[in-house]
């Protein structure tokens, strides 16, 4: 299944918040199962991205590798400009990430809305189609302290 999802692009000046697809797996039916079909999704689409990095580091290096004064321009706005290559050798780890994103919902540090509406119980029922927009906010705390 494709779900739309808003995401926010760094340093991105045009439109700072986009929708893209994100496959996956089966039709979630509950808060709980949504967050672990696109963290399962993410972690896998991570892992291919580090898969072929890696392969690239190996092989000779493109010759004509640039960046136009646009994209130098628009990463720095993100606070970091790269050829989009990474040389961290560690994978995500699927098990680890599940259990940190239900612990983070759980916690309040990130928030889901679906259309608008904020879902708020990790096992509440919802009802997913392809034409519903799924927004997911990571709050910042603006104090020292938590409680």
């Amino acid at each position: 299944m494709k779900l739309r999802v808003n995401v926010k692009s760094m340093g991105k000046r045009r439109k700072a918040v986009e929708e893209m697809l994100c496959e996956v797996a089966g039709q979630p039916g509950t808060v709980r199962e949504l967050i672990l079909a696109v963290v399962d999704s993410q972690v896998a689409e991570y892992n291919r991205r580090m898969e072929q990095s890696q392969g690239q580091a190996g092989q000779c290096p493109e010759v004509l590798a640039c960046l136009t004064k646009e994209a130098i321009e628009d990463q720095a706005e993100g606070g970091k400009i790269s050829f989009g290559i990474s040389y961290g050798e560690k994978k995500a780890d699927p098990a680890a990430a599940r259990e940190n994103a239900l612990q983070c919902f759980e916690d309040g540090i990130y928030r889901i809305f679906m259309d608008g509406q904020s879902l708020d119980e990790l096992d509440g029922d919802i009802v997913v189609t392809e034409e519903k927009v799924f927004t997911f906010v990571r709050l910042t705390m603006l104090t020292g302290r938590m409680w």
